[in-house]
């Protein structure tokens, strides 16, 4: 539980600096002789920081289902067994969501602490370093508490959801092992995969609503921004039938050896294990890209409606802004990760037996912890190239629907159909990115892959 515990440490205390924040640059417009009288640009700060907080929010959520979900398929044997002797599954059930709530608190009690300390230090160099620095802002904003709630129910509420299989574990399963639901089986779940379809079908209805209604309004981003909510929650729940064949079109690159085989094959044997580890990956390469190109449009558009001293100017505002957001962003990002290498590993423990077995019938240690390597690339090649494609789709959409109503020159008219920009070098970062994040996420996966001796590892569960 301390990767859950660590994901909803870093949700809270993201959220509990961008308050701080929040209140700290409205004090500073505040004060500002020109605009202080104006409290457009705060509200707007406000809306931001609400925004990002959502989104870091909603991956934690994500990221802490699927760890429980994983979690639970390793339980099923123990589950059974206490099942056997007279349990309800309601009753396990309602053991694991308290140990989410327990997590969920712990976590947001942590991050509270981090978060406050860190605005503390933020506000005292901001102090030292800005002229006209606001004087006297409290850092004791009862508006911290939103976050620290909203993590804790988050986090419990994903337990809650990651949890609905224990109602399916029968006590006939305590004669078997722990395992993952098989291709098969999966694809059997017509109830999911419905709803799913449904958020994906609303979500993409109301990115195209946004789209036409961004030709009259910026609000069309708005309408667009719970599009791509849907949208993605029903990518999210449908991952189990997206991902497979993404996964099976880049294992055709990993047929070179028996090692690499094997790691392609383990990637699609158990489609709910391999969804729950790239979903992650898939958010934070979106969110990353999805600003990338909205912003890199937002300067094509730009670049056509003014002299070159004013675009160097604009141009300079904008880099600095999308500096500060690709910062904000990259913390989901960085909870994306932490999901990644916590599913990584407990996948590894609970698949003890099988790695012994394949070292018990020749493959050795190194090959043992290739594979394992190979599998975490596997995933993250695909989950890249997934989230490389939503994010240029979405953050056109942004564009788009934001711009699209916006006079321009010469004649003033709107500016109809935005262009859409693809930004090579934050690609070319986001995949190198993500290159060292499967490196860095099979590092403990791989050393325990080998650490128990074949013969005790036959003997797991």
């Amino acid at each position: 539980m301390g990767a859950s515990i660590l994901v909803a440490a870093l949700s809270a205390a993201f959220g509990v600096i961008l308050v701080e924040t929040t209140v700290y640059i409205g004090a500073f417009l505040q004060a500002d002789p020109y605009i202080g009288d104006s409290e457009t640009l705060a509200i707007v700060v406000a809306i931001l920081s609400v925004l990002l907080t959502g989104v870091a929010m909603y991956v934690a959520a994500i990221v802490t289902a699927n760890t429980f979900s994983t979690i639970i398929a390793g339980r099923t044997r123990r589950i059974a067994l206490v099942r056997l002797i007279g349990a309800s599954a309601r009753s396990q059930r309602s053991e694991v969501s308290s140990q989410g709530f327990v997590v969920g608190l712990l976590g947001a009690t942590i991050g509270l602490v981090i978060g406050v300390g860190a605005s503390a230090t933020g506000m005292l160099l901001a102090d030292q370093l800005l002229a006209g620095a606001p004087e006297g802002v409290s850092l004791m904003q009862p508006a911290v508490l939103l976050p620290f709630i909203g993590v804790a129910l988050t986090t419990w509420l994903a337990a809650w959801v990651g949890s609905r299989r224990v109602l399916t574990v029968t006590p006939l399963q305590a004669l078997g092992g722990s395992v993952e639901r098989a291709h098969d089986e999966v694809s059997s779940r017509t109830g999911r995969h419905v709803g799913a379809l449904i958020l994906l079908i609303l979500g993409a209805a109301l990115l195209a609503f946004g789209v036409m209604l961004g030709l009259v309004t910026p609000l069309g981003v708005v309408v667009a921004f719970f599009g791509g909510l849907l949208s993605f929650t029903g990518l999210a729940l449908g991952s189990v039938m997206v991902m497979p064949p993404i996964l099976r079109l880049v294992g055709r690159a990993f047929r070179r050896s028996a090692t690499a085989r094997l790691a392609a094959e383990n990637a699609l044997r158990y489609p709910e294990r391999s969804s729950r580890m790239a979903i992650g990956v898939v958010m934070g390469v979106t969110l990353v890209t999805m600003f990338a190109v909205a912003l890199e449009s937002t300067k094509m558009l730009l670049g056509r409606q003014a002299d070159e001293q004013t675009l160097q100017t604009t141009f300079a505002v904008l880099d600095g802004f999308a500096a500060v957001m690709m910062v904000l962003v990259a913390v989901s990002g960085v909870i994306a990760a932490v999901g990644l290498v916590n599913l990584l590993t407990i996948g590894v423990v609970q698949r003890t037996r099988e790695l012994g077995l394949l070292r018990a019938i020749g493959l050795t240690g190194g090959q043992v912890r290739r594979m394992v390597l190979l599998e975490a690339v596997h995933v993250t090649v695909a989950a890249t190239i997934s989230g490389l494609v939503l994010g240029i789709v979405y953050g056109w959409v942004a564009a788009q629907s934001l711009l699209g109503s916006v006079p321009v020159l010469p004649d003033f008219e709107p500016a109809g159909l935005v262009s859409p920009a693809v930004p090579w070098m934050p690609v070319a970062i986001i995949v190198a990115a993500t290159a060292v994040l499967a490196l860095v996420a099979a590092v403990a996966p791989t050393r325990l892959a080998t650490r128990v001796a074949p013969v005790e590892a036959l003997a797991a569960e």
